[in-house]
């Protein structure tokens, strides 16, 4: 990365936007000018990176004059209305919503999968829904081998995973409910502390699905290059701050081994083994906030398939980092080594 490069955060001072600073940082990324976005209620506010600060501007048409790069997290419609702005003005833009991560002609990657699929795109790159991205890639290595054929997904999803506001929410509920203080939740849909219920996204009434589930099943198959996998997806809000869990059974086309899964996941780029049945120590969001890698463990047979082809295991990662901003700030890396973007 020889060259540097105009960047521009649009969502900067969301829970994302906070982490894209810290992680654009800590990887030195290579950046001429920096330029922060947000909604008008934000303008002016003072942001620090590298040892400065940055005062925020509101987000406008205008935006993007002078960008190479644009990251984005500051929801679907924001990015609906201004990534084909900030795209035609000449960035590249890196999409944290789900806006265009179904659209056939946005490359949708994790770059330790597919990141030659980013060689072609017409401005935009989508990042994978945090959920996706934290379930898949300590699967890709099993699939590349001995190809998955099902995969059947239980996650444990953080507040993180609904913004800032909600991890607010679960913090002064919880404080409320020790106190037996009355509390009323605004952002999540039902009380959270103390609780668990089903993602708040809208049920599909023909499926039994809601977008979460579909987000899983439907972004699996593109980012595999494989729409005859098949994806089951059980999505649940837990009372968790940061990083989501998530229990995976896969069935592959052939016979497979925890042995076998455990050596290859223990080569895998982003991935750390915490496997340790002698002292009942596997992956914990606890452990995973703030890790860039993600945790997998309670690796076993699958009794229920006599086959011997299903796997069982859990993982945790840290959904504002791998699950939103560092698998966007890795985009960003991969596009220019493979000089995808100009920089100043």
């Amino acid at each position: 990365m020889s060259k540097n490069y105009r960047v521009a955060i649009a969502g900067a001072t969301g829970a994302v936007g906070v982490e894209f600073l810290r992680c654009l940082e800590q990887r030195r990324f290579p950046i001429a000018s920096l330029r922060l976005l947000a909604s008008a209620r934000s303008r002016g506010k003072k942001m620090r990176f590298e040892g400065q600060e940055i005062e925020v501007e509101e987000l406008t048409e205008h935006s993007f004059a002078d960008v190479d790069i644009a990251f984005f997290s500051a929801g679907g419609s924001i990015s609906k209305k201004f990534g084909p702005i900030a795209a035609k003005a000449g960035a590249v833009v890196i999409d944290n919503s789900s806006a265009f991560r179904m659209d056939p002609a946005v490359p949708l990657v994790i770059p330790e999968i597919n990141p030659q699929a980013m060689c072609v795109h017409q401005g935009i790159i989508a990042n994978p829904n945090c959920s996706t991205i934290i379930g898949i890639t300590p699967l890709w290595p099993i699939h590349r081998v001995n190809r998955i054929r099902r995969l059947i997904a239980a996650t444990y999803q953080a507040a993180s995973g609904a913004g800032a506001a909600a991890m607010e929410e679960l913090t002064e509920s919880t404080r409320a409910y020790l106190a037996n203080q009355p509390y009323e939740n605004t952002v999540l849909p039902h009380p959270y502390a103390f609780n668990l219920f089903s993602h708040n996204t809208k049920i599909d009434p023909v499926t039994g699905y809601n977008e979460e589930e579909t987000k899983m099943a439907r972004e699996t198959q593109k980012i595999f290059g494989d729409s005859e996998i098949r994806v089951s997806a059980t999505c649940v809000r837990v009372p968790v701050l940061r990083a989501h869990s998530e229990a995976l059974t896969i069935e592959c086309e052939r016979p497979i081994t925890p042995r076998e899964v455990t050596a290859l996941l223990s080569k895998a780029p982003g991935v750390k083994i915490v496997d340790d049945p002698e002292k009942n120590y596997f992956p914990m969001p606890r452990d995973a906030s703030g890790q860039d890698d993600i945790l997998v463990g309670r690796i076993r047979q699958d009794t229920s398939d006599p086959s011997g082809k299903s796997i069982a295991l859990f993982v945790a990662g840290d959904q504002l980092l791998k699950g939103a901003a560092l698998n966007a700030v890795q985009i960003a890396e991969v596009l220019v080594q493979q000089g995808g973007v100009h920089g100043a």
